[in-house]
């Protein structure tokens, strides 16, 4: 079964970039300690890395994250999703407008300009074909940014919120959680590593 997994790296103060994002400085200022446990050599964070990027079958981004990783200091053959990890899954981008051109052309992208839930069940059919060629259940993944990510929480659209919660206060940025309907989590996971405590809820 596909489930639909909003994943995301989160300061211990509720932001998921540092102030002044933007396409050259993608993670704002400080920002960038949010995903050290995604380049540790602690065992634990390269285990959880790899059993969660080996599930993935596609993966759900807004434009403005799209922006700063087909960007010129963005994604290479050493960065990326999962990078040394999988191979390639399918990106759904859920945007306004597509871009006039893509660098990264040898990445399979889709640009969706319905909306998000349109652009999740795009994805979602994209992991279950993915499922079937592979001969096992593969995910969807919603990874960011922030908004796109709390807009698919707050619209029901998430059966699994995987939160990476760094040891750092970034004072201010972008908020993943905003004012609006509340969800309610059953709590299924917990691994604290030494970078990062990494959290899994089912979302009601």
């Amino acid at each position: 079964m596909t489930r639909i997994i909003a994943d995301i790296s989160i300061s211990l103060d509720g932001f998921v970039t540092g102030p002044d994002p933007g396409p050259a400085n993608g993670m704002g200022t400080g920002g960038d300690a949010l995903h050290a446990w995604a380049f540790s050599e602690d065992p634990d964070d390269r285990r959880l890395l790899r059993e969660a990027t080996h599930r993935s079958g596609a993966v759900v981004l807004g434009r403005r994250l799209f922006d700063v990783v087909d960007g010129p200091g963005g994604w290479n053959d050493e960065v990326g999703y999962g990078a040394g990890e999988v191979g390639r899954p399918a990106l759904v981008v859920v945007t306004s407008t597509p871009p006039e051109s893509v660098r990264l052309t040898n990445l399979d992208w889709t640009f969706v300009t319905t909306g998000l839930a349109d652009a999740v069940a795009a994805a979602r059919q994209r992991a279950e074909a993915a499922s079937a060629k592979r001969g096992t259940d593969l995910d969807v993944v919603v990874m960011g940014g922030g908004a796109t990510v709390g807009s698919a929480l707050a619209a029901g659209l998430v059966d699994t919120l995987s939160l990476h919660l760094a040891p750092v206060i970034l004072g201010s940025g972008t908020p993943l959680f905003v004012p609006g309907a509340g969800r309610s989590l059953v709590q299924r996971s917990v691994l604290a590593t030494s970078t990062a405590t990494h959290l899994t809820y089912d979302v009601r």
